[in-house]
């Protein structure tokens, strides 16, 4: 993000918490990417004191949305946040191609759609679940019909569903718990390689920037690295006699 898209979010950032704030309405962000994320963080000292929350559509969500939320709003009532959840499939699963993220996320932007007004998009079984801003669900419901050659139906996701990404357990011995060493055994690096991308501001914790390498994650801490992946962290158990801790991470498959 360069400095001019920079100075936008902040102002656009202070001028949705002040309407909420002053006409005591609910006001949204579209969906922020996670240095986004980080911009509204650091802006929060700087605006009034009305509640809010971050949102993606499920708990382990990348890209969210931020809340603004008006007094008589219920403090992180799921309610208020404008985000519709669809499952996109091929209409025969006979005949489909192998299909990407990167093939989903193109035709939806083929579809004149703006990227800050999609959220995650994640594939499991042949199917894409994908969450929208609401103002523009029954567009893409209507007109996301084919993704490359082949032919799909979007629909919103069943009343109630909840949804939980995949995960692949990790386990190994870390020296230390820090997050050059847990970037390093969730992505098969070596910890200096590890270092290299938090130095470089691509490493969020809990959707924080961390550029510390020593940083210490806490057990549960989702941690995303820009061009990599994202994990969670597990927990340890133990260490071996030459005094490596044990370690366990899932990866967000």
């Amino acid at each position: 993000m360069d400095d001019k898209e920079n100075t936008f979010l902040k102002n656009r950032i202070r001028e949705l918490s002040s309407a909420c704030w002053q006409r005591d309405i609910p006001t949204y962000t579209d969906f922020l990417a996670l240095d986004e994320q980080a911009v509204f963080r650091a802006e929060q000292g700087k605006l009034p004191p009305v509640k809010f929350l971050l949102a993606g559509g499920y708990p382990e969500a990348e890209r969210k949305i931020a809340c603004f939320l008006p007094s008589y709003a219920e403090e992180n009532d799921p309610s208020w946040v404008p985000i519709v959840s669809l499952d996109a499939r091929p209409a025969d699963s006979r005949f489909t191609e192998e299909l990407t993220h990167r093939d989903y996320l193109g035709a939806l932007m083929n579809l004149g759609i703006e990227r800050s007004c999609v959220g995650d998009l994640v594939l499991e079984d042949k199917v894409c679940h994908l969450f929208c801003l609401e103002r523009i669900a029954d567009y893409i419901t209507r007109e996301f019909t084919r993704v490359r050659h082949t032919e799909i139906v979007c629909a919103r996701s069943p009343e109630g569903r909840t949804f939980r990404p995949k995960t692949e357990r990790v386990s190994g011995s870390l020296a230390s718990v820090r997050l050059d060493a847990l970037v390093a055994l969730a992505f098969r690096l070596s910890r200096t390689k590890a270092a290299l991308w938090i130095d470089g501001g691509k490493a969020f914790v809990d959707g924080t920037c961390v550029t510390s390498a020593s940083f210490s994650p806490k057990p549960g801490a989702v941690i995303a690295v820009r061009g990599l992946g994202k994990f969670r962290f597990a927990g340890t158990g133990g260490e071996s006699k030459k005094g490596r801790i044990f370690a366990d991470i899932d990866r967000f498959c």
